[in-house]
């Protein structure tokens, strides 16, 4: 599996705290299935000041120490980008960086207020080229008033990143509720970790992949944490399965009521969904 969103990064962020929690967290999502991890830490103007050349620096040496202690990890630059208005001219750039150096980036709203003129700013990320992948959607606590936000966002073409925890369960019940109907429409392109931790917030998919694949079928979970994953970091074109999607919103009300390479190429030999 590849996990396109984590915090394995020692002293970037509130993720890990110490080389020996990123050992501990690549350990245990080595033990999960994952093999590529893309590290992203948060980039917040004023708290997170994190940029291109840092990031790329730390990840090095992480990778270099998962080397020598033999754990399979393969680790990708990117960023978790929190909303600003500039990013269409600093994304991409030795400020802040894009997945693996692709079109492709997270794209981090605020929690718990509906940022003003987010269609506005998506629609210029994606004028000038970038694809935004809005993180964990399910887990902002605006989407109970503004459904129809995330609705529209996905159906102008930006991706859908769901959080693990999300569907285990693990974000209590609204946000599972908004998991699954979102799962149910058709809308999530991508199940991540969001690893903070090796206890409260670890880097595991499986659990999650395996509902999904009882939910929706094993083909749509694995395109969810190794198809999809692997075509936007080898910057291939993904398009938003929320595109055309109305026809599927009734879905989750009926249901309420009843190497990079090698793993690119395997996983172009069967389904693309």
């Amino acid at each position: 599996m590849i996990d396109l969103h984590s915090h394995i990064l020692p002293f970037m962020d509130d993720g890990s705290a110490s080389i020996d929690d990123s050992i501990s967290m690549a350990k245990l999502a080595v033990a999960d299935g994952i093999t590529f991890m893309a590290c992203t830490p948060h980039v917040i103007p004023g708290m997170y000041d994190n940029d291109t050349q840092e990031i790329r620096f730390a990840i090095r040496n992480l990778q270099r120490t998962l080397y020598d202690q033999g754990i399979a990890l393969e680790l990708a630059l990117g960023a978790d980008v929190h909303i600003a208005p500039d990013l269409p001219v600093t994304l991409g750039t030795e400020f802040i960086p894009t997945l693996n150096g692709t079109r492709y980036f997270l794209f981090e709203p605020t929690h718990h207020v509906l940022p003003p003129r987010l269609e506005e700013l998506s629609a210029r990320l994606l004028n000038v080229g970038f694809i935004p992948i809005i993180t964990h959607p399910e887990r902002l606590s605006w989407i109970v008033q503004h459904y129809h936000i995330i609705e529209r966002l996905n159906e102008m073409g930006c991706l859908m990143q769901i959080t693990a925890g999300s569907v285990t369960g693990a974000f209590g019940k609204t946000v599972r509720y908004y998991t699954e109907r979102l799962l149910d429409e058709g809308r999530v392109d991508i199940i991540a970790s969001d690893a903070h931790n090796t206890n409260s917030r670890p880097p595991i998919l499986s659990k999650a992949r395996d509902i999904v694949a009882d939910r929706l079928g094993i083909e749509a979970a694995t395109s969810m944490v190794l198809g999809r994953p692997a075509q936007i970091l080898a910057n291939r074109t993904v398009v938003a399965r929320g595109l055309g999607v109305k026809a599927n919103k009734s879905a989750h009300a009926s249901t309420k009521k009843n190497g990079l390479g090698s793993l690119l190429n395997n996983w172009m030999r069967g389904d693309k969904s």
